[in-house]
């Protein structure tokens, strides 16, 4: 009895469909694995794009046409006489693959992945450069944070391949300052055709960027902004306030950033602290909301100076300006005209937990502060006090000078 149960076991897991996702390289069927040219002299159905399909011609075997998970695990279903199935897939399944959400969708059934080519790991090669200590971007379809990344590194590979990018990567180049950096790319890799173009930011044009193509940019100066207190003299200030370097420094400490927050700076000013904030990770977004249209047009300039390209600029007042923007994990304001408590139970809708940090100079706001905690708008806040001097030269000796003291407020979890 026990015998025929194992038996019946067995001839059960035979029954199951086994889907194979199978990573093809750039397309030219040469690279493939010995694993996956068995995989696929063997199986019942290839599924795959277009592009793949017609790669894989040789073998000719059933295709289904099809990128789209959802599509791909409803036909499977549909299907179940159809025990081997080849899912192709361009590059390697593990690099900004389809092979994610399909390792997901299809959980019900024996899933088998098979490492390809990414068309990084063959440029790199061709290209005779290493590639482990460079940033890898990806704009095919997303949006990614490309010029910061590109700004701060030596070394950048950035995957194209979405219509009409090559125009924004090519203005954005040359509206950030990045003139002199180095472009490899290579289109059309491993197929016959296959070139690799080399220019420089100020060469660039947008035809050089478009179809199938990666790139491997070269920085020969990476700015070393990250994580690093900007010195007051670096910025563009004209008549308009700016936190100074002492403070901003202890309230970006105290926001607690992840490295992935949303954060509003609201009264942004000359931008210093939403532009500093965001110089800390690539995935940080920040709002810049301020009214000042000579504020504004600040901010756009120290943006373009430390190409802190997701500093997204609002112009116009707090609260009304921070409707239909995501909700933030972070929030900084450092001038609110007046309608703190407005502000706070703003945020507070879209985000119980969000982080704040708030700076006063006069006793005004901190009567506004303690008014909003007292209304429940501030569940548990710290003020501190923090009074700067600095050395100034009179003659032949060194005088202190002191600043304005300021408050600086924090609500809120440390991890949002």
């Amino acid at each position: 009895m026990k015998e025929r149960i194992i038996c019946d076991m067995n001839q059960k897991e035979n029954t199951k469909q086994q889907i194979y996702l199978l990573g093809i390289g750039m397309g030219n069927a040469a690279l493939l694995t010995q694993e996956e040219t068995e995989i696929l002299a063997e199986c019942d159905r290839i599924i795959g794009a277009g592009r793949m399909l017609e790669a894989l011609a040789a073998w000719q075997k059933p295709t289904f046409q099809s990128y789209q998970a959802e599509e791909i695990h409803a036909w499977i279903e549909t299907h179940p006489q159809e025990k081997r199935i080849a899912i192709v897939l361009s590059g390697d399944p593990g690099f900004y693959s389809g092979a994610k959400k399909l390792c997901q969708i299809l959980n019900a059934y024996e899933v088998k992945v098979c490492a390809g080519i990414s068309s990084v790991a063959y440029l790199a090669a061709r290209l005779q450069v290493s590639w482990e200590d460079a940033a890898l971007v990806s704009i095919h379809g997303r949006k990614q944070n490309y010029i910061q990344m590109i700004a701060a590194s030596e070394k950048t590979f950035l995957l194209m391949g979405t219509a009409g990018c090559g125009q924004e990567v090519c203005e954005k180049i040359k509206y950030y300052g990045l003139q002199n950096v180095r472009f490899s790319i290579g289109k059309d890799l491993s197929y016959p055709q296959e070139s690799i173009i080399v220019k420089y930011g100020s060469d660039l044009e947008p035809e050089d960027l478009e179809g199938l193509c990666c790139v491997f940019v070269e920085n020969a100066k990476p700015q070393k902004w990250a994580h690093k207190s900007i010195s007051d003299e670096m910025w563009i200030r004209g008549q308009v306030p700016m936190t100074k370097e002492e403070v901003r420094t202890v309230s970006i400490g105290k926001l607690h950033l992840t490295k992935d927050a949303v954060l509003y700076d609201i009264g942004a000013g000359t931008g210093s602290v939403a532009i500093e904030a965001a110089l800390q990770s690539p995935q940080i977004r920040v709002f810049a909301v301020e009214k000042n249209p000579q504020a504004v047009e600040l901010i756009e300039k120290n943006k373009q100076r430390f190409c802190a390209d997701w500093v997204d600029v609002r112009v116009g007042e707090a609260p009304q300006m921070l409707e239909g923007l995501e909700p933030p994990t972070h929030v900084f304001i450092g001038g609110s005209s007046g309608r703190l408590k407005e502000i706070l139970a703003c945020v507070k809708e879209k985000n119980p937990q969000v982080r704040i940090v708030i700076n006063a100079i006069s006793l005004e706001t901190l009567k506004e502060v303690m008014e909003a905690a007292e209304e429940g708008l501030l569940s548990d806040p710290e003020i501190t006090q923090l009074s700067v001097a600095k050395t100034r030269k009179m003659g032949a000796y060194h005088m202190m000078t002191g600043q304005n003291p300021v408050y600086i407020i924090t609500d809120g979890p440390e991890e949002s």
